[in-house]
C-alpha cells in the first residue's frame, strides 16, 4: 500500500496519510511524499484546494521516532514538506480525523485551517522528547490560541479534547466521524466558487501579513488592493455580482 492515498475530485484533491499501523507517523518516505504530492498538485494547474487527513485512528502521530532512533535527529528533516504545503496556493484544510501528535500537532496547523472529528486530539510533546519544533508550532499556536494556553500544552505535552480545542479557537469546528472528511470538502467545494486568481492573492495578503506586525499588516492590505483594484473591470464586478447574489438568495431559503 501506499504511504499516502491521493483521490482527486474535480478540482479537489484529498490527500491521506496511510500509515495507519504506526499512527500515520512520518518516516522519511511519507515526508517525502507529501512534499511531492503537494508540490506536483500545486503545479498541475487544475487541483483549486486540497484536504489533508490520516488512515485509522490517528491524524499523524509525528516524526517516526524508531526511524530517528537509527539514524538520529539529522534524518529528520521535514522542513521542505512543511513549506511544500505553505506554498500550495489554494485552501489546504486539515481534517483531524484522531490524534495529531508534536510534528503532526505542526502538519495540521501548516494548513489554512483545521476541521477536526470529535475523536481528535492534539499535544506538543516536544520538550518531552527532548527536541525543539522546527515547523513552526512555537510561533504560530500562541497566535492561534494565546500565548498562557501554548505554553500550557507545550509545557506539559497534555493532551488538548477536541471540545476544548473548538472552544480555544483552535480548530474551526467539530464534526462526527464519519461526517469529518465530507465536511472539509464540502467547505473545498465552497472555495472553488470564488474568483481562482483573487483567492489566491487573498490566501498570500494572510498569510504574508500574518508574519507582519499589525501596522505593517494594514499598510501590506493597502498596497495589494489598490495593485488589484487596476486590473478589475466593471464587467468583471458585474459578472461575479450575480453569481454572488444567487448563491446568497439560496444560503438565506429565498
Amino acid at each position: 500500500m501506499p504511504v499516502l492515498v491521493v483521490a482527486r475530485d474535480d478540482g479537489i484533491a484529498t490527500l491521506t496519510l496511510n500509515r495507519p499501523d504506526a499512527m500515520n507517523a512520518l518516516s522519511a518516505e511519507l515526508r517525502e511524499a507529501v512534499e511531492k504530492a503537494f508540490r506536483e498538485l500545486a503545479a498541475d494547474g487544475t487541483t483549486r484546494a486540497i484536504v489533508l487527513t490520516g488512515a485509522g485512528r490517528a491524524f499523524c502521530a509525528g516524526l517516526d521516532l524508531k526511524e530517528l532512533g537509527r539514524g538520529g535527529m539529522g534524518a529528520a528533516g521535514g522542513g521542505d514538506m512543511i513549506q511544500a504545503v505553505r506554498d500550495f496556493p489554494g485552501p489546504v484544510i486539515a481534517a483531524v480525523n484522531g490524534f495529531a501528535i508534536t510534528g503532526g500537532f505542526e502538519l495540521a496547523l501548516a494548513c489554512d485551517f483545521i476541521v477536526a472529528s470529535s475523536q481528535a486530539r492534539f499535544a506538543d510533546t516536544h520538550a518531552r522528547v527532548g527536541i525543539l519544533p522546527g515547523w513552526g508550532l512555537s510561533q504560530k499556536l500562541p497566535r492561534l490560541i494565546g500565548m498562557g494556553r501554548a505554553k500550557e500544552l507545550s509545557f506539559t505535552g497534555n493532551f488538548l479534547e477536541a471540545d476544548v480545542a473548538l472552544e480555544w479557537g483552535l480548530v474551526n469546528r467539530l464534526t462526527e466521524p464519519a461526517e469529518l472528511v465530507p465536511t472539509c470538502q464540502a467547505l473545498a467545494r465552497d472555495s472553488l466558487g470564488c474568483e481562482p486568481a483573487t483567492l489566491r492573492g487573498y490566501k498570500q495578503l494572510i498569510d504574508a501579513g500574518f508574519a507582519e506586525s499589525f501596522g505593517e499588516g494594514l499598510s501590506l492590505e493597502a498596497r495589494s488592493s489598490a495593485a488589484h483594484a487596476r486590473g478589475v473591470t466593471a464587467d468583471s464586478i458585474a459578472q461575479r455580482r450575480e453569481a454572488v447574489q444567487s448563491r446568497g438568495r439560496s444560503q438565506a431559503g429565498g
